[in-house]
């Protein structure tokens, strides 16, 4: 397997309702990364969605999204994981270069939410005869989490507020957020209750989107770009399928494994990252996530964020473009725009939210109730 860089990106802003087609959109940022490489033609596309056949009525997207490029001729194919398709994506591009069967390949992810009732769809990434037919949602779910995590660590009442005060605050210089406007941890105590003890602040949002990057092996990035990321490692591990199957449902062991598993590829330790994008589509995931990959103990997750340690200049950045909270959630594409603002922080171009010294960047990405974590470390 040979090393593998990321040369080029692009990524449109996160919209409420886009009035281009899902093609156009990812037709669009397909062409910005070609265009930021300084390249005309791929061997590979990798297609990241979820929702298509569901919400518009379109299967076979990847090759729609490669026909609407201009690149026909190429392998294009369509990646699920759940909400971590982006990520999915992303890790077929990587494989498909490190193994030598690509040089230039791109990953993609788009996604148009706006398109009729998305939560009904997204519930269907639980499983539909024993879960989803009993009344439960990602919604749900996740609320349940949170409850528990209540429960078993006594933790106070507002012991979340601080995950969307700090990636709301992150949105408000990100050009791409959906969100560009900070909020106080007042308004989010003051949000409407979804699910109890869920709040809608705690929620992320649904909206259209669409993000690129294009792969090449790494002895060959500087042809490509003035600034070409490493990727260091890509693991992909799978829980339980039911929460209530694992052995304890506050433990994302599948979040565990896989951070360890890329920690080893990449060489690093979790004492080397110097900023985590999370999968923060509800404030107890990000929680979780962060505990699981040992940046904190088990029911001590949230102090990272009441101690305001996990902002811009805290101990582990966390959604330092506003993340899934702020920047928004457009399903296929998140993984997506989580390895752009990775590759924005490593050169030095994320503007007023630079990392200082960032050498290190990781990410997870969700599938599911935590039942698909996918980790990605990239490094320069």
């Amino acid at each position: 397997m040979r090393a593998v860089s990321i040369v080029g990106i692009g990524q449109v802003p996160v919209e409420k309702s886009s009035e281009r087609s899902l093609a156009e959109l990812g037709a669009s940022v397909v062409r910005s990364a070609m265009e930021d490489a300084g390249v005309d033609r791929l061997d590979a596309l990798f297609a990241g969605n979820m929702l298509s056949d569901e919400l518009q009525g379109q299967k076979h997207i990847a090759a729609l999204i490669a026909d609407e490029a201009g690149l026909y001729g190429v392998e294009a194919l369509q990646v699920r994981a759940a909400m971590a398709s982006g990520a999915a994506a992303l890790r077929l591009a990587y494989l498909a270069v490190a193994s030598g069967e690509a040089t230039l390949a791109v990953a993609v992810g788009a996604e148009k939410m706006s398109e009729g009732v998305a939560e009904p769809a997204l519930s269907k990434a639980l499983d539909v005869q024993r879960e989803v037919r009993d009344g439960a949602t990602m919604i749900s779910r996740n609320a349940d989490l949170m409850r528990m995590y209540f429960d078993r660590y006594k933790v106070p009442e507002d012991a979340f507020v601080n995950f969307p005060v700090i990636a709301h605050g992150n949105a408000v210089t990100n050009p791409y957020a959906l969100f560009q406007k900070a909020v106080t941890p007042r308004k989010v105590r003051r949000s409407r209750l979804v699910h109890p003890p869920l709040r809608l602040m705690d929620c992320s949002p649904i909206c259209d989107g669409a993000a690129a990057v294009i792969l090449a092996p790494s002895e060959e990035a500087r042809a490509f770009s003035d600034h070409p990321v490493r990727m260091l490692g890509s693991s992909v591990v799978t829980d339980r399928f039911r929460v209530e199957d694992r052995k304890d449902p506050l433990w994302s062991d599948a979040s565990h494994v896989s951070a360890l598993k890329a920690f080893r590829q990449a060489n690093v330790n979790r004492m080397d990252v110097d900023f985590f994008e999370v999968h923060d589509a509800f404030s107890i995931m990000a929680c979780l996530q962060l505990e699981a990959a040992g940046f904190a103990e088990p029911g001590e997750g949230w102090r990272l964020a009441d101690e305001k340690r996990i902002r811009l200049r805290g101990d582990i950045p966390i959604t330092t473009m506003g993340g899934l909270k702020a920047r928004g959630h457009p399903i296929g594409a998140t993984g997506i725009y989580q390895t752009c603002e990775i590759v924005l922080q490593l050169t030095e171009r994320a503007g007023k939210n630079q990392v200082r010294n960032a050498r290190i960047g990781m990410m997870q990405s969700v599938g599911g109730a935590a039942t698909t974590i996918l980790t990605h470390i990239f490094g320069v």
